[in-house]
């Protein structure tokens, strides 16, 4: 697991029924390609989140599969659809093999 890997999120505590809502995500995560090497000359393994993803009420809302090239505290900003008061759960995939998990939920008035 990296050290010092903290998500981040920003959805709005209320929505009208149907309303379309922005949600921002960030990750903290030093995302290592795997092409550097440290001090001593060897390789740094590589460490990058691959996939990142996020549900509404078990519904998929988006499904991202990131590149080696992605740049480091990888940020989204996308829109969603909100017909109903529930949870959005989202989750970010590691190389590693670690998961970083978070949600946040939203009423519609």
């Amino acid at each position: 697991m990296a050290k010092g890997v903290k998500p981040r999120v920003k959805v709005p505590k209320t929505a009208a029924a149907g309303d379309s809502i922005t949600i921002k995500t960030l990750i903290s995560h030093k995302m290592e390609s795997g092409q550097r090497k440290d001090k001593e000359g060897n390789l740094i393994p590589r460490s990058i989140i691959n996939r990142f993803t996020c549900d509404f009420n078990g519904e998929n809302v988006i499904d991202v599969t990131l590149e080696p090239a992605i740049s480091t505290n990888p940020f989204f900003e996308f829109e969603a659809k909100v017909p109903e008061s529930g949870d959005f759960a989202f989750t970010w995939y590691d190389d590693d093999g670690s998961v970083y998990e978070t949600s946040k939920s939203i009423t519609v008035e």
